[in-house]
């Protein structure tokens, strides 16, 4: 069983590019268009993956060294498992061959026993990501973002980058949706908030982060459950993501983040994990894209915590 995707220049942190698809316990793949809208063009997001990939060569061998996030080596015995499948072969504007390739890449991640995590793109790529986690049953979403994301449609396209979190909540296998980090306008009008409201998504702030700590988000997560954590990166506090869509003043630090990444995976199984909306060309001195690499990296860790 092998994925359809362009292989990596160099693998991801800790990761190899020649493990086969089922000895491996982790895979990583970058999706780097989804569904587009006619004004927006998501090819600014292509890179991201082959940037965070980069953004880490300095530490490439070090994956047996202690890591104080983790609290141990990333790789400490030698039995990781974890694969950099490379990049799917996604184009910018065919959104539903887009869908279909995300949707079968990860579905064969986890036919193969697998736990997916995917680099995007734009935030219209976890849909498909999601609706394959499927055969995982019951799954609860913790969405880190600072946009609830609940429009229906966006000129005539109902798959785009603004319905990502109303197209989860129709599918059936998703139980829970928790939104961590909402703040400021929110890309939301008021019966988009009512909408989610009435459907059982708990909003949970950036105010409320910062004024309870990471906690206010983790009461919402149900011991055991099936998670999957899908993170833009515009939930991050402009001071340390500057490479966004749409930097908004009050964001998380990043070590609320990885808080709570390695919160949820201590409280349920984290299941699946995606990073979303970092633009490489906003980011010249390369200090995003390592706050970046780094919180995927506190992902790897983390799942890996929550499968042993």
């Amino acid at each position: 069983m092998t994925l359809d995707t362009t292989a990596p220049a160099s693998a991801f942190f800790g990761a190899r590019a020649d493990l086969p698809l089922a000895e491996s316990r982790i895979v990583l793949f970058g999706a780097p268009h989804g569904t587009p809208y006619p004004e927006f063009s998501n090819e600014a997001l292509a890179g991201t993956a082959a940037t965070l990939r980069r953004a880490l060569t300095h530490d490439a061998g070090w994956a047996h060294h202690w890591d104080f996030d983790l609290g141990r080596p990333l790789d400490d015995d030698g039995s990781l498992a974890f694969l950099d499948a490379g990049d799917l072969k996604t184009a910018s504007l065919d959104g539903a061959g887009n869908r279909e390739k995300i949707q079968a890449a990860t579905g064969a991640i986890l036919q193969a026993g697998a736990v997916p995590i995917m680099i995007g793109g734009d935030d219209s790529v976890p849909i498909p990501f999601i609706e394959a986690l499927a055969p995982l049953g019951p799954l609860t979403i913790v969405q880190v973002d600072a946009h609830i994301d609940w429009r229906d449609e966006r000129r005539g396209e109902k798959y785009g980058f603004s319905s990502t979190m109303r197209r989860a909540s129709e599918m059936a296998h998703v139980e829970r949706i928790v939104q961590v980090g909402i703040r400021g306008l929110g890309s939301a009008m008021q019966e988009e908030v009512q909408i989610a409201e009435t459907w059982g998504a708990e909003i949970v702030t950036a105010r409320e982060i910062h004024r309870h700590g990471i906690e206010a988000a983790l009461e919402h997560v149900p011991a055991g459950a099936n998670c999957l954590i899908t993170l833009d990166c515009d939930a991050l506090d402009p001071s340390i993501m500057k490479a966004v869509v749409a930097p908004t003043p009050g964001g998380l630090t990043y070590t609320q983040a990885i808080e709570l990444i390695h919160g949820v995976a201590a409280k349920a199984r984290l299941r699946a994990f995606d990073m979303i909306e970092f633009i490489p060309e906003r980011d010249p001195d390369g200090l995003s894209a390592l706050t970046a690499a780094r919180i995927v990296v506190n992902a790897v860790g983390a799942i890996r915590s929550s499968h042993r």
